[in-house]
């Protein structure tokens, strides 16, 4: 069940002036409960009222949205530029052809010729991010 909305966020909801809404339950034809001095209306109560589901607020939307992000350095010691490069292209192939399903995703790799690591920075949502893991395991041949 969801917050019950006050007067002043109906009013803002349906583009009406504060004074109205009061006026609307006043008349017993929005249906509210007092809390004090103020007046509460529950979402089923105005959707009851306007005939059809309003649509809530932005942050009581975002509030209900959860983000998971990922943020994952990834380092392989021991890899030839050869493999390096094979290994990058394959990794920004799997983020550039898939679906972004779960937000942004975005790979970037550093490579260190003289010592022949190869740091891999992954930034994006759980799930792709522990697919970009799995090829990296695969590839590598780390597992």
């Amino acid at each position: 069940m969801s917050q019950p909305y006050s007067v002043d966020q109906v009013a803002n909801l349906l583009g009406l002036h504060v004074k109205t809404v009061r006026g609307y339950v006043r008349d017993g034809r929005l249906k509210a409960v007092r809390i004090g001095k103020q007046y509460r209306i529950a979402r089923e109560d105005l959707d009851a009222f306007t005939g059809h589901p309003v649509a809530p607020p932005a942050a009581e939307t975002a509030r209900r949205r959860r983000h998971v992000e990922v943020s994952a350095i990834v380092q392989v010691d021991a890899i030839s530029g050869e493999a390096m490069s094979r290994l990058s292209n394959t990794l920004l192939a799997a983020v550039n052809g898939r679906p972004q399903e779960d937000g942004r995703l975005r790979v970037e790799t550093v490579y260190d010729e003289e010592r022949a690591v190869l740091k891999i920075i992954i930034l994006g949502g759980a799930g792709s991010t522990a697919d970009l893991l799995k090829i990296i395991e695969t590839l590598t041949g780390d597992t």
